[in-house]
């Protein structure tokens, strides 16, 4: 009998392979961009450093704007690992908020490419325009979220709505990482987000910033 499927599924391995290669694409992408900007940043550069042609990049992202929106969607993915926005305990939500402003620190290059995108794709027609109307828009709404389980056990600062807290914690977030890229000796932006936090949320007398070490 024959095999009506034969030829038409891809082995798993070449499919892993694809993966990683792709995966390689935009982690290179991303060093470029950060490096040279998105404008200056060149496909022929980001092929090179994974040792392939112009065409063989091409062939996973058919054009640099659906590359840059590949590597800020690949960021954005890498950003969750750092929060469980959905945490029934908002503080723990918080601290992960604050292990990525730390973790941030050490990529100054990707910070800087985001902090211009941003700025850039306010402009309509920008490429990234799209993508950071909807970053924000997911942003605001699980700050609110964290905030909105705070508000219910009495923990949010009188006077503090849950939508505000979220809008004026990204906000500070956003201000931080501008002053840190223009002087970075001068601001620690985890420890001055922190230390927002603690000024909008009763965290209490048990609270710690640092992971609790799963039990044995």
């Amino acid at each position: 009998m024959t095999n009506t499927n034969s030829g038409l599924r891809k082995p798993r391995g070449h499919y892993a392979k694809t993966e990683a290669r792709r995966t390689a694409i935009l982690e290179a992408a991303l060093e470029v961009f950060s490096e040279s900007g998105y404008r200056s940043g060149s496909l022929r550069d980001i092929a090179k450093r994974v040792g392939t042609s112009d065409a063989g990049l091409l062939h996973h992202f058919p054009s640099k704007t659906a590359l840059l929106q590949a590597v800020l969607n690949h960021r954005q993915q890498r950003d969750r690992t750092f929060t469980d926005v959905g945490a029934q305990d908002g503080r723990v939500a918080l601290r992960g908020v604050v292990a990525l402003a730390a973790h941030n620190a050490d990529t100054p290059g990707v910070v800087e490419l985001y902090a211009t995108l941003a700025a850039e794709a306010t402009t309509p027609d920008h490429p990234a325009h799209a993508h950071f109307v909807q970053r924000y828009e997911s942003v605001r709404e699980a700050g609110i979220g964290i905030f909105e389980r705070l508000h219910q056990e009495g923990r949010l600062r009188s006077g503090l709505t849950p939508a505000r807290a979220g809008v004026l914690t990204i906000a500070v977030m956003d201000g931080l990482q501008l002053q840190w890229l223009l002087d970075r000796e001068s601001v620690d932006m985890s420890v001055e987000l922190q230390a927002f936090l603690e000024s909008i949320v009763d965290f209490g007398d048990d609270w710690s910033w640092e992971e609790e070490a799963p039990q044995a």
